[in-house]
């Protein structure tokens, strides 16, 4: 039986259900025979796989791979994913170094195939790690069948923080989130720039990314979101942004402000 999570209404009352419950209904959805037959195969292979090649060559490790980092769609994608395990990370030329998604560089780090003589896939740990990820992309990915603002919300909320907390510069962080299709999706709605955003010149892009933060957080600087509080306020704005351009056909510009104003002031009352 397939398990389907479980979200009685949208907005920020059915994230607010989401999070109440996401223990119980992650156990139901990691007990499905299909992750649990996903588990057992990975774990068995895995440590026999010492090249790209032969992974990429078994479908069933493939799709846990790249599952595992929310890839999934490239399992079709074999040369693609071969040459950037192969390339490795530590070479400037790499092709991960070069894409703007970087999972992939992720990706081809966690899995060692083109830096190290020894992968990783032959650490004791490795399948550990690998399907704890794997499991956790998956139930996104299941949420998102019944919601896909609640999967960018799960997704941001586990990733932002982990990027606050590294020591880049400010305008690399902001350029990772511009190269991470989920995370940019949830800023644009949150700060209420238009679907053509995208096509202006990306550092005319970020500059406006780093204003919006300061008008709304009062900073630009993405280490702000190692706080829970605020990575909350951010889906909160994104969640209420999302309810909005869902209904925004029947819905004055006023009327909008004012949805927009009340939502705002109910979070000061919970506060």
């Amino acid at each position: 039986m397939t398990y389907t999570p479980i979200i009685p209404i949208g907005g920020y009352a059915g994230w607010a259900f989401l999070k109440r419950t996401m223990a119980q209904q992650t156990n139901a959805f990691n007990a499905q025979a299909s992750i649990k037959r996903d588990e057992a195969y990975f774990r068995e292979k895995i440590g026999s796989i010492t090249s790209a090649e032969q992974l990429v060559n078994d479908p069933r490790l493939l799709r846990v791979a790249l599952g595992a980092f929310g890839l999934e769609a490239d399992i079709g994608n074999k040369f693609f994913i071969r040459k950037v395990l192969e390339d490795g990370t530590l070479k400037a030329g790499a092709l991960a170094n070069k894409l703007a998604n970087k999972q992939y560089q992720k990706l081809s780090t966690t899995f060692g195939f083109g830096d190290f003589n020894t992968p990783r896939t032959k650490l004791s740990d490795f399948a550990d790690k690998i399907l704890g990820s794997y499991k956790t992309q998956q139930f996104f990915v299941a949420v998102g069948t019944q919601n896909e603002d609640m999967r960018l919300a799960l997704n941001i909320e586990q990733e932002l923080p982990v990027l606050a907390k590294t020591e880049a510069s400010t305008l690399s962080k902001w350029f990772t989130v511009m190269g991470n299709p989920p995370l940019r999706k949830v800023f644009e709605r949150a700060f209420g720039l238009p679907v053509s955003f995208g096509a202006i010149d990306i550092d005319k892009q970020a500059e406006t990314l780093q204003n919006r933060s300061k008008a709304m957080f009062g900073t630009d600087d993405l280490s702000q979101f190692s706080d829970g509080d605020k990575v909350d306020k951010l889906v909160r704005q994104f969640l209420v942004r999302s309810e909005l351009a869902a209904s925004s056909a029947s819905l004055s510009s006023g009327q909008v402000a004012l949805a927009l104003l009340q939502s705002n002031v109910s979070r000061f009352r919970l506060n």
